[in-house]
C-alpha cells in the first residue's frame, strides 16, 4: 500500500503468481517473499439485493491493483491525518472485493487465515483506508494469510426497505450479508492461497470490531470462522438499530425521493448522490443534522441479525468461539471529553493539571485521581483527563458476560502506550492497529525507537498465536490469563507488558457518567481550530 523501502523486488508476470479460484484464475504479485492479490471480487450485487456469487470469467484476471471501495455519503475530513494516515481510493457501488497477503500459494500449506473488517462505523471507510491496515508485515512476521474486505456501507448497505416488498426483506442488513459472502469465498478459495479454511480468525477495529461482534449474532455466518478479535468496537450500553427506527428512516428517504410503494423499484436506479441526499434529509428529519455522520448499522430484525446489545444472551452456536477483546486508553476521550487546553500535557504544571481535573470531573476529581493512580501507577496523573470509560467498560462487560455464560476463553487487553506526538499523547482510537499489524515502525506519530520494535513483536505475536491456537500466549511475553470466575484479568500493552487484575475497577466507577458534570468543549470543532491538550481531534 505504501513504500517501505526505496528498493524492492516485485514480480508480476502474465503467468506468475497465479491462483485458481472457483470463479477463475487471478494474478497478483510477489514482493519480498509475500504474495499479494488486490481487488479480488468475492461477490456481485444489484442495489438493495443480497450478494450473489461472481460470474466466472475466462482467462486470468489481473489482481495487482486495489478494487473500488464503497461510495460514501460523507467522507470525513481527516483531522488526524498525521497520527492516523489515510489512503482514500476510487469509490463505486460495485465494491465487493478483497485483498490477500500470503507467503504461500500452495494448497498443502494450510496456514491460519486472518480476515480483517475495516472501521469507519457502518457508514465510511475501506479495507485500505488506513496505512496501518497493510497486511504485508503481518503475513510475513506471523506466516499467516491476511485478508481485508470491502463491503456495502451507509444507505446501500443498511437502508431497511423491508416494508416495500419481499425482495427487500434483508435490505437493512446487506452490508452484513456482504461480510458473510466474503467469509464464504474465503472458505471456498483460501486453500489456494496457502490458507486453512478450517482455521479462520475474524478481526476488526472500531466499526470493524462491531462487525466482528455482529458475525457472532448472524446465523448465516456460522461455521465460516473459528476465532474472533474485537478492537475498540464495543460501547457501553449502545443499543442495536431497531427495525422500527430503521423502517422510519427508510420511509422518510423514500418520501424525499418522491417514490411510493407502487414505484419503489425506481430506488434501485436513482443516482447514488440523489439517494444519499434523500437519506441525509431523512436523517435530518429524525434529528441528525445534514453533514453529520448517520448512525448506519445492522438492523435487529430477529431473523438475519439477532443483536449484540447488552442483555442479549450469546448464541449457543457461537459460544465455542475463543476471543480477544480490548481497546486503547484514550479512544476519543482525549479529543471530545476534555476541556480545551493548549500545548503538550506533559509540560503543564501541577496547578494547571489540578485545575483541569477539577473542572472536568467536579466532585469526582479525587476519586478519579485515586482510581487512575491505582490502575496505571507508571503514568502521570494528567492522563486521567484523556481516559475513556464508555469504550473500556463496554469491552469489560462483554468479556465478563461471555465468561459468565460459559463461552470459550475470552482474553481482555488494554493498549496504553504513550505515543510521542505533541510531546506525549495518550493512545488514541486506531493507535493499536499499527502494533498488531506490525507496522508501527512505518508510522511517524507512533514510532518510539527501541520500544516500538519490541512491543509490536509482542503484540503481533499474541494476535498470531491466537490465530494459530486460540490462545494468545507465546514465549515472548508475560503469561496472559483469560477472563474467568470474576478475576478481572487484563493484559496491559505498554512499555511494560503485564497482566493485571481488576486494575481499573475503581477508575471506571469514578468515571460513571451519572456522577460527573456535563462535558464541555470551549472551542468549535472545525478544521484548524487547534488541539485538545495532548493531541489532535480524531475522525471516527
Amino acid at each position: 500500500m505504501y513504500p517501505k523501502k526505496l528498493t524492492r523486488s516485485v514480480v508480476s508476470n502474465p503467468d506468475y503468481p497465479v491462483v485458481q479460484t472457483t470463479q477463475g484464475k487471478v494474478r497478483g504479485l510477489l514482493e519480498e517473499g509475500v504474495f499479494i492479490f488486490r481487488g479480488v471480487p468475492f461477490a456481485q450485487v444489484k442495489r438493495f439485493a443480497m450478494p450473489e456469487k461472481v460470474t466466472p470469467w475466462e482467462g486470468t484476471r489481473r489482481c495487482n491493483v486495489y478494487g473500488p471501495v464503497c461510495k460514501e455519503i460523507h467522507t470525513p475530513i481527516a483531522h488526524d491525518e498525521y497520527n492516523v494516515p489515510h489512503f482514500h481510493y476510487s469509490q463505486d457501488e460495485d465494491c465487493l472485493n478483497l485483498n490477500i497477503w500470503t507467503k504461500h500459494i500452495n494448497e498443502d500449506v494450510r496456514k491460519p487465515v486472518m480476515v480483517w473488517f475495516h472501521g469507519g462505523g457502518h457508514a465510511t471507510g475501506s479495507s485500505i483506508e488506513l496505512y496501518a491496515y497493510d497486511g504485508m508485515e503481518l503475513a510475513d512476521f506471523g506466516d499467516v494469510v491476511v485478508v481485508s474486505v470491502n463491503h456495502r456501507l451507509n444507505c446501500i448497505g443498511y437502508l431497511d426497505l423491508s416494508e416495500y416488498g419481499e425482495k427487500y426483506r434483508y435490505s437493512g442488513n446487506l452490508g452484513t450479508a456482504d461480510l458473510v459472502a466474503s467469509l464464504q469465498w474465503v472458505h471456498d478459495n483460501i486453500a489456494g492461497f496457502g490458507g486453512d479454511p478450517d482455521n479462520v480468525t475474524i478481526f476488526g477495529q472500531s466499526g470493524g470490531g462491531q462487525k466482528v461482534a455482529t458475525m457472532l449474532q448472524t446465523p448465516a455466518a456460522d461455521g465460516l470462522y473459528h476465532k474472533a478479535i474485537i478492537q475498540s468496537g464495543l460501547l457501553e450500553a449502545r443499543p442495536d438499530n431497531s427495525q422500527e427506527s430503521a423502517r422510519e428512516m427508510a420511509r422518510l428517504t423514500v418520501e424525499h425521493l418522491g417514490l411510493t410503494k407502487e414505484n419503489i423499484e425506481k430506488i434501485e436506479t436513482v443516482p447514488y448522490y440523489v439517494l444519499a441526499r434523500a437519506a441525509q434529509q431523512a436523517a435530518a428529519d429524525l434529528g441528525t443534522p445534514i453533514g453529520t455522520m448517520i448512525n448506519w448499522g445492522p438492523v435487529l430484525d430477529y431473523d438475519y441479525f439477532l443483536g449484540i446489545a447488552n442483555g442479549i444472551p450469546f448464541r449457543e452456536e457461537t459460544k465455542h468461539i475463543p476471543m480477544l477483546v480490548g481497546n486503547v486508553l484514550g479512544e476519543f476521550d482525549q479529543n471530545f471529553n476534555c476541556i480545551y487546553a493548549e500545548g503538550s500535557k506533559n509540560d503543564w504544571d501541577d496547578e494547571k493539571v489540578d485545575t483541569l481535573i477539577k473542572q472536568l470531573y467536579g466532585t469526582q476529581a479525587d476519586a478519579v485521581r485515586k482510581g487512575f493512580a491505582k490502575a496505571y501507577p507508571d503514568k502521570k496523573i494528567v492522563d486521567c483527563l484523556y481516559t475513556s470509560r464508555i469504550w473500556r467498560q463496554g469491552h469489560k462487560d462483554y468479556c465478563n458476560k461471555r465468561a459468565a455464560q460459559g463461552c470459550a476463553p475470552v482474553y481482555n487487553w488494554m493498549f496504553s502506550l504513550e505515543l510521542p506526538m505533541n510531546g506525549g499523547t495518550v493512545a488514541w482510537h486506531n493507535a493499536d492497529e499499527a502494533y498488531m499489524f506490525h507496522n508501527a515502525n512505518y508510522l511517524e506519530a507512533e514510532y518510539i525507537p527501541g520500544v516500538s520494535e519490541e512491543l509490536q513483536d509482542i503484540m503481533t505475536g499474541a494476535w498470531v498465536a491466537f490465530a494459530y491456537t486460540g490462545d494468545p500466549n507465546h514465549p515472548g511475553m508475560a503469561p496472559w490469563p483469560p477472563v474467568k470466575d470474576g478475576n478481572g484479568a487484563c493484559m496491559i500493552f505498554d512499555r511494560r507488558v503485564y497482566a493485571a487484575y481488576h486494575h481499573d475497577d475503581d477508575l471506571m466507577a469514578a468515571l460513571d457518567p451519572e456522577l460527573l458534570p456535563p462535558k464541555e468543549i470551549t472551542i468549535p470543532i472545525e478544521e484548524g481550530a487547534g488541539t485538545f491538550g495532548g493531541g489532535p481531534r480524531q475522525s471516527l
